[in-house]
Formats: structure tokens, sequence, C-alpha cells
């Protein structure tokens, strides 16, 4: 196989980055980025740093890893923070457009070519109760709107998960249901690979065809040595944050269950519609009829 040109890949961002849920006995963890990038080395002279750090918020990647990322001079650059900024006490809608915009903003000026995604319900893969899953998806649009307007400033590469079945599918996720599962880290990788390819880069996809299941044990193992001390650690933002989010949710509910007394309903004249059932989501789509899933812009004149 003939190499190409040099090519510089670096990866900022949190724990999906950090490649979280995708294990290797004795090395740590893999994960998409990683993956993409032993693709990417097939074809290329690669240098390749992953910068992302787990728990990192769009303001921590935009101050900690941001000028790192610049110094490398990088020919593809991948951006995934913000689902840790959801969960703090210190949300601020404001700032995480900022940070968000700016971030992608200055590796674009610098040259690269940066990839994205738009974030899924979370709350629906988490199985939250309505009272948190309802204010945690407007903090998860208000992520996405930001990343609308750095694509749309910028272009680049994207993946838009809200469109996406595959994600409600069980086996896409680790035992958190907040991480990707081996499965789910190559189907991100494969899709970044297709975004690639329609840009011009000679690349491949990691097979999404084979991989491996964790045992129930091994399952329990990474919630004992991950999940918990995890918990543990943002105890304290995590828990308030939920009990305000679940407080605002009532109080807006009262508030409109206040507005809309006295007011006479109109009498249905209809008889109700009974909704069909939907049968199972489909499997997970090969690398094959993943080319319609990455979404890709050229950058703004």
């Amino acid at each position: 196989m003939t190499i190409e040109r040099p090519l510089c890949f670096v990866a900022l961002g949190d724990s999906t980055t950090v490649g979280i849920g995708d294990p290797i006995t004795g090395s740590g963890w893999r994960g998409w980025a990683r993956l993409l990038a032993a693709e990417l080395a097939r074809t290329h002279q690669l240098t390749y740093a992953n910068l992302s750090v787990s728990g990192a918020t769009c303001e921590s990647l935009r101050a900690d890893q941001l000028h790192a990322a610049l110094r490398a001079r990088p020919h593809i650059a991948s951006v995934i923070v913000g689902v840790n900024d959801t969960m703090r006490s210190t949300w601020d809608p404001a700032r995480v457009h900022d940070d968000i915009l700016s971030s992608v903003g200055a590796l674009t000026d610098a040259g690269a070519l940066v990839m994205t995604l738009r974030f899924h319900d979370h709350g629906r893969v988490l199985r939250l109760p309505a009272l948190l899953r309802r204010p945690l998806l407007r903090r998860i649009e208000a992520i996405n709107a930001a990343y609308d307007a750095a694509y749309a400033s910028h272009g680049g590469i994207r993946i838009d998960l809200t469109d996406e079945r595959v994600v409600h599918q069980r086996e896409f996720w680790s035992v958190d249901r907040l991480h990707p599962s081996e499965l789910g880290h190559r189907w991100l990788a494969c899709e970044f690979a297709v975004g690639l390819r329609a840009r011009g880069f000679r690349v491949g996809c990691p097979d999404i065809g084979t991989y491996t299941t964790p045992l129930p044990w091994q399952n329990a193992w990474w919630m004992v040595s991950e999940g918990i001390p995890w918990l543990g650690r943002r105890a304290n933002d995590v828990l308030p944050w939920a009990m305000r989010m679940a407080a605002t949710e009532v109080a807006s509910r009262v508030r409109g269950g206040r507005a809309e007394r006295g007011v006479r309903p109109a009498l249905r004249t209809e008889r109700p519609v009974r909704l069909a059932r939907t049968g199972t989501p489909p499997a997970v789509p090969t690398h094959q009829t993943a080319d319609t899933h990455a979404q890709v812009m050229s950058e703004s004149p």
C-alpha cells in the first residue's frame, strides 16, 4: 500500500475520546480516536496526539488542550466535549457556546479540518426519569446549538447522533450507558473515516463486525474500579445538580398549571388515534452502509 504525505491528527475532548468503554488488557483504553489513527497510519506518515482528559469541560479544553493542539499544527483535529458541562452546577450556556466556537475556530484558522458531533438524548439512554431527562435535554440542545454555530462558520466533518437509531441500542454503550462500548467506539471511528474519505483522504474503516462483549464480572469490575470512584469524585456536584434540575422542572410545571387554570378545554369531536407499536431497532449498520451518516461541509469562503 502506498504511503501518502505526512499527516498530523490531534484529538481533543473528554473521556469519550480518552477511550473509556473500550479497554485493552494491560494497556488502558483504546477508543475511537486511536482506532481511526491506526487506519490513517496505514496510508499516511501519521503523527498522532490524543490530548483528551477524562472529565474535561468546554472551558478546560480551551484552556488546557487547545494550545498544545495548535503547536502540533494538525491537518485533522477532533473536538468532542460538552457532556460534563451539562452535569455541572457551574453550567453557563453562553460560556459553553463561546468556548466551543473559539476552539473550533482557532483550529480551523490554523489549517485543521475539524471533526465534531451533535449529541443524542442522554437521558433516554440513561433511562432517567422525566424530571431529570427534560432539563438535561435542554442543556444538550444548547451544546448542540454551539456545535451548529461552529459548523456553520467553519465547516468540517460532523456526526449527528440525534439522527442515529443505533445510539439507542444497548450494544452501543458500555455498562454505565454514558461511554461507548467497543462497538460504539468502532462505529464512531468508522463514521469519521467515511467523512474523511468524502474529503479526499485515503483511509479505511475499522471492522465493526468483530468486537468483544464484556463478561458480567468485567462489567462489575469496571463499575467498582471506575464508576463508583467517578461518582464519589463528582458527588458534591452531580447530586445537588440533579436535585436542582428536578426542582426547577417541578416549579416549571406548577407555573404552567397555574397559567392554564380557568381555561376551558375545547370539546374533542374526533376519535383518539391509536399509535402502532414500532418494531425493534435495526441492527448496527456496517461501514458499507454508513456513508449517509457523516455530514461534510467545506470551509466557508
